[in-house]
């Protein structure tokens, strides 16, 4: 009887212990703070065990092959592209698909919280050329910079016209900016009242710098790069990215 019964509480021991390891799993892999018990769930068709939190129904596995489903891959994704590596060459290092590292950039960029515009700054605002697909097929980022924080608080991307121009300097007009230096561009003459523009030399010493900053760490826009864009979403996601993450 006695045995039975130390029989019994080893039992119960040894499960507690293979329930704590699964949740300790789960904390780190999963990313879940629930501290529910955890039970085994099935297999997947390659005969891996599957596991399953009663609380909050989560399934994981113990150990992922495809290295995608590891809990840090969008987080390297992130610190590559910041590091002026190519989407083939990220799939490369991460032992990935081209195709899932695409997907998971659109993924992130969603996800990305726009940053709040401060009232009354004084801004830089000035455009950059790429192309899309091809050389003849050009288009244009505009986006501007606060001048005190070095910080880009709204960028688009398209044609250089007054519909691309007005996105960017209508947020920065609703935020009662101070002043915002431009290049001579003639458009910005309509968009922007004579109050607060403002065109000199070296007015947008920052933002140009800027400009070489992103060519020099974003690889599809370097000079002369064998890694280019072929449509605009990825490159927004990109610049989202880069700029907010």
């Amino acid at each position: 009887m006695v045995t039975f019964l130390y029989l019994k509480r080893f039992k119960a021991l040894l499960r507690s212990f293979f329930i704590f390891k699964c949740i300790k799993h789960v904390d780190e892999m999963k990313g879940s703070n629930c501290h529910g018990s955890v039970i085994k769930n099935g297999k997947t068709g390659y005969g891996k065990q599957r596991y399953r939190c009663k609380k909050c129904k989560k399934s994981f596995l113990h150990d992922y092959t495809y290295m995608a489903s590891k809990k840090d891959t969008n987080q390297w994704i992130i610190q590559l592209i910041k590091e002026g590596v190519g989407i083939r060459s990220i799939a490369r290092l991460l032992f990935i698909s081209p195709t899932t590292v695409l997907k998971r950039i659109l993924e992130i960029a969603k996800q990305i919280q726009l940053p709040i515009i401060k009232y009354n700054q004084t801004y830089e605002l000035d455009e950059m050329c790429t192309y899309l697909g091809k050389k003849t097929r050009r288009i244009w980022i505009v986006y501007a910079l606060n001048r005190e924080t070095k910080e880009v608080v709204s960028f688009n991307v398209g044609r250089r016209t007054y519909r691309t121009l007005r996105v960017v300097s209508d947020k920065l007009l609703l935020s009662s900016a101070k002043r915002i230096y431009t290049d001579k561009l003639k458009q910005y003459k309509t968009l922007i009242p004579k109050q607060i523009h403002k065109v000199k030399q070296y007015g947008i010493n920052h933002i140009e710098r800027m400009n070489l900053t992103l060519r020099t760490h974003i690889k599809r826009l370097n000079r002369r790069p064998i890694c280019y864009t072929k449509h605009s979403q990825v490159l927004r996601a990109i610049l989202a990215i880069y700029f907010w993450s």
